[in-house]
């Protein structure tokens, strides 16, 4: 039965098997970082401090410890801090470095491939961030259940290129997909993106600069050749699996 569900704009969801490692950490850390899977997201009950409220998004002080790991004796963040989204984490090194320099903010990682989400809860066990949730998934399904107005930033980092002419429609910069970003991101909020693919940064620019409610912040060519204040290089990003250097492209929301 065909439930009108939109293209996949992701590529495989799993690849080798995972190791003990992070097989435990996925069964026994993840549920209580995951977002949950169904009804409206409020960012308060999200970050909770309450260990006991399982897979509906609980502190990890203990979940931590229980890994050998020391964590962070303070609670997540309860407000006050920026409410940052991040879409395609990779193996997360990006998103938990950003996430622990930042510990008054709070951080929303989206990411299908299984492996990746592994990675990064490794990452956040040894850095025991208590700001984080994770989504294993599909981000629109996460921004579908966000608050109006209430992302003051979003990162995409090297999406699935799709650099196929008939593979375009599944890339995740459409129209629509803009029309849900704008609404969950506040007035003032950032959008960076960065690609290693020529033309899926040409069509970034000319889908976003069509759309009245983002606005391009770059003034000059540095601006889009080099890498934003406080990037942190991942992994994908040294492979240089692209056809071109990194484009940085920053926008605002009108």
């Amino acid at each position: 039965m065909n439930d009108h569900r939109p293209l996949r704009t992701f590529g495989r969801i799993k690849a080798r098997t995972l190791k003990p490692r992070q097989a435990g950490l996925v069964e026994s850390l993840l549920p209580h970082l995951a977002v949950p899977d169904e009804g409206a997201l409020d960012w308060d009950a999200l970050f909770s401090p309450s260990p006991d409220q399982g897979e509906g998004g609980a502190g990890i002080g203990a979940k931590l410890s229980d890994f050998g790991a020391v964590p962070n004796p303070d609670p997540a963040p309860q407000g006050g801090g920026e409410q940052i989204l991040e879409i395609g984490f990779g193996g997360g090194e990006h998103f938990v470095a950003q996430a622990t320099a930042h510990p008054d903010h709070r951080f929303i990682g989206v990411e299908p491939f299984l492996n990746g989400v592994a990675s990064c809860l490794r990452h956040i066990e040894e850095s025991g961030a208590q700001n984080i949730r994770l989504h294993q998934g599909d981000a629109r399904d996460v921004i579908a259940r966000l608050p109006d107005a209430s992302l003051d930033r979003v990162y995409i980092l090297f999406p699935d290129p799709w650099p196929k002419t008939r593979h375009h429609k599944r890339r995740l910069i459409q129209p629509e997909f803009l029309g849900e970003l704008a609404r969950v991101m506040k007035p003032g909020a950032e959008l960076r993106f960065a690609t290693d693919w020529a033309n899926y940064a040409a069509w970034t620019l000319e889908h976003l600069t069509r759309d009245t409610r983002f606005t391009w912040l770059a003034e000059r060519a540095a601006d889009w050749r080099k890498p934003w204040r406080g990037h942190v290089t991942t992994r994908y990003e040294e492979k240089k699996l692209g056809d071109c250097a990194p484009i940085w492209l920053r926008f605002v929301r009108a």
